[in-house]
């Protein structure tokens, strides 16, 4: 019972070319970014310099200790919230 005009197909067609070339196009940036995001190469790079790593981020906590407390107890609460959620979880699987 639906009745569409010409121009109205035409407009559908339109928009529905539109969205495919939408989708292909976010495709493709997609597989490009995959390239600068989670790969092998950032993998390699933390087993190699892992003591770098580490070494930074202990320079980075020490630093934040000096220059904003309130930020280092906001962090250690949420990440004790998250290992309460974790630990919760972990209880409800195993019984």
């Amino acid at each position: 019972m639906d009745i569409t005009t010409r121009d109205e197909q035409e407009d559908i067609l339109i928009l529905n070319n539109e969205i495919s070339l939408l989708r292909e196009q976010v495709k493709t940036l997609k597989t490009r970014l995959a390239k600068y995001t989670n790969n092998d190469r950032h993998k390699r790079y933390y087993e190699n310099n892992k003591d770098k790593v580490k070494q930074n981020a202990k320079k980075y906590i020490e630093k934040l200790k000096e220059e904003n407390p309130e930020k280092l107890k906001e962090y250690r609460h949420k990440a004790y919230l998250n290992r309460k959620i974790r630990n919760s979880d972990k209880s409800v699987y195993a019984s």
